[in-house]
């Protein structure tokens, strides 16, 4: 076991925060999957609007690899197919059965799942249909099953804004957890990595190595883990899968069935009662954030507040998220606002700028207080990375498009959401997530 303290980092005293406590929500009438979002994928459709479709049954498959499907995350009626511009795929919407059908298949006892290796639990997952919930580093983007990883990852704590304690999320899936590991570490000859931010219900987890990781966001990124532990090398890799859907996994290979079952926080300084809610994979946001909402405008993100996806009350959860973050609306510039004094109850400041008066949360709205500007080397972006990385030459690098030298510089190793808080913490409001993600996107094509 490795006990690691990050030191680097930032917590942002975001206000709106979810209580430890879980209620049922309100049950959709409507759920979606939205194949456009998923990286690196070809999708091809298997249904047509109007047809109708059981749990976990395949909607789609990847045309550069037609072995990986993505289940319906419910049984219905397939109600629209929305089509983006070149008629990408943007949004399968499936209106629900009150009975939904599942599809089953083979089911497995604890003891069998344990020795079942590696062949039978890959085809079991691509037969399932959830194979999409595994992600590769590097590029985290869907794998190649014919190609198993080095090292698995779970990170079993979230540091992200507003995110939702795994720990409360997972207390009442245990075995479900339990049996996912159990599958998923026989894909690897090396090992399956568990971190924990200390000792928990989750602490006596089998058939993986827990990892004790503390520290300021990102600490709880899968990517700074991955850096610490067991870092990407050339030819290198490494499969990750967030630890509700480990549960997901290890719910299908008991039951052979899908269970959709998600714990979504919906929080932010806009929401009346925060809280974490008992849902469903592909939920309509307006079942979760129905009367919940205090007065005036509001940006809806599906995701948290670095990484998350502005969306609205009409819109559905992503994929891979499991946090609806409400933030006031502002357009507001307040003119020569950077001139005057004020404290943080008013200004928020990671520089001690302006009166600190404690740990005091912030109501944020999203307005960026500022436009980009030249770039300003006071080490904003060096104080809350966590890696041994020069961020300010990767991003030169990656503006110059020289393949060589980010490559040199330890791309391979970067991923979007461990840059999040840097363009947070950026006086030039520069958007170095996106900066990263144009870098990942030339050398993955450069090949």
């Amino acid at each position: 076991m490795t006990k690691l303290r990050i030191k680097k980092g930032y917590n942002i005293r975001i206000a709106g925060l979810p209580a430890d406590e879980i209620i049922v929500g309100n049950a959709p009438s409507h759920i979606s999957i939205q194949p456009s979002t998923f990286k690196s994928i070809k999708p091809k459709l298997l249904v047509k609007e109007g047809d109708s479709i059981q749990l976990g049954a395949p909607l789609f498959f990847n045309k550069n690899n037609p072995k990986i499907k993505w289940a319906s995350p419910g049984s219905g009626t397939i109600k629209s197919i929305q089509f983006g511009p070149r008629r990408v795929i943007d949004n399968i919407i499936i209106e629900l059965d009150h009975v939904e059908e599942k599809l089953v298949g083979q089911s497995f006892d604890f003891e069998s799942i344990q020795s079942l290796g590696a062949k039978v639990v890959i085809d079991r997952i691509i037969d399932g249909n959830l194979f999409p919930m595994i992600r590769q580093r590097p590029f985290n983007k869907i794998p190649d099953p014919e190609r198993l990883p080095d090292a698995i990852f779970i990170s079993g704590f979230n540091t992200a804004p507003l995110t939702v304690n795994l720990e409360l999320a997972l207390s009442e899936r245990l075995d479900s957890f339990q049996a996912g590991i159990d599958a998923l570490s026989q894909l690897t000859k090396g090992k399956t990595y568990f971190s924990l931010p200390g000792e928990s219900v989750l602490s006596h987890m089998n058939n993986c190595e827990i990892n004790h990781i503390s520290g300021p966001h990102p600490a709880g990124n899968v990517g700074i883990q991955i850096h610490h532990i067991s870092p990407l090398k050339p030819g290198k890799i490494i499969w990750t899968i967030d630890a509700q859907h480990v549960a997901t996994i290890g719910d299908l290979f008991l039951t052979g069935s899908y269970n959709p079952e998600l714990i979504v926080t919906v929080a932010g300084p806009i929401v009346d009662s925060p809280t974490h809610i008992k849902s469903r994979m592909g939920s309509s946001i307006n079942s979760l954030i129905y009367n919940k909402l205090k007065d005036g405008q509001s940006r809806v993100i599906s995701g948290d507040v670095l990484m998350g996806v502005q969306s609205s009350s009409d819109g559905f959860i992503g994929f891979y998220d499991s946090t609806i973050t409400v933030i006031p609306e502002s357009d507001e510039r307040e003119f020569l606002g950077w001139l005057k004094p004020g404290s943080s109850q008013t200004r928020y400041t990671l520089t001690n700028a302006f009166l600190n008066n404690g740990n005091q949360p912030f109501s944020f709205d999203s307005s960026l207080n500022g436009g980009i500007r030249a770039l300003v080397p006071i080490d904003a972006w060096e104080n809350v990375l966590p890696m041994d990385i020069m961020p300010i030459a990767l991003f030169r690098s990656i503006i110059a498009k020289d393949i060589e030298e980010m490559e040199q510089l330890g791309i391979i190793e970067c991923d979007p959401e461990d840059f999040a808080l840097c363009s947070f913490a950026c006086p030039s409001k520069i958007e170095l997530s996106a900066i990263i993600q144009s870098g990942l996107d030339m050398v993955e094509a450069e090949g």
